[in-house]
């Protein structure tokens, strides 16, 4: 939805899907195709007592993936700053950055391993990607 005359840029934001996305579709849909299968919405519960919910969980791998998106996780390579508010959006987007990290540590020190995929990514390569962190836990005979 384009920015344009009596449409407030607040509606536009709010449209913005948080889950089920086009790239994390498009992940799920080639894991799906190697036979693989997740949870969704799956929350996590950590030391810290506030849970964690990864766009797919394989929970008895201790796997979460993330899949996220260039601009609000700062991409080095596609995030482009807004021309408009930056001090606004410079904080935001550097917390966003910033609670991914937390989060990723939260899920490290809970015994969980952590794959972070961008938008930007192909999502066969993705797939094989996870697929192979199933097959490494699998193997090493951590389930």
């Amino acid at each position: 939805m384009p920015d344009r005359p009596g449409y407030p840029r607040s509606r536009t934001m709010a449209a913005i899907r948080s889950t089920n996305t086009t790239p994390e579709r498009r992940v799920r849909s080639a894991l799906h195709a190697r036979g693989v299968r997740y949870r969704l919405g799956q929350a996590i519960g950590t030391t810290t007592g506030r849970s964690i919910k990864p766009d797919l969980v394989f929970r008895s791998q201790r796997l979460a993936v993330f899949v996220d998106g260039c601009f609000w996780h700062g991409c080095g390579e596609h995030c482009r700053q807004p021309g408009s508010n930056t001090d606004y959006w410079q904080t935001k987007l550097a917390r966003n950055v910033q609670r991914d990290r937390e989060t990723d540590s939260r899920l490290d020190k809970a015994g969980w391993t952590v794959i972070r995929v961008w938008e930007h990514d192909d999502p066969t390569v993705a797939a094989a990607r996870i697929a192979e962190a199933l097959a490494s836990v699998r193997s090493s005979g951590e389930v």
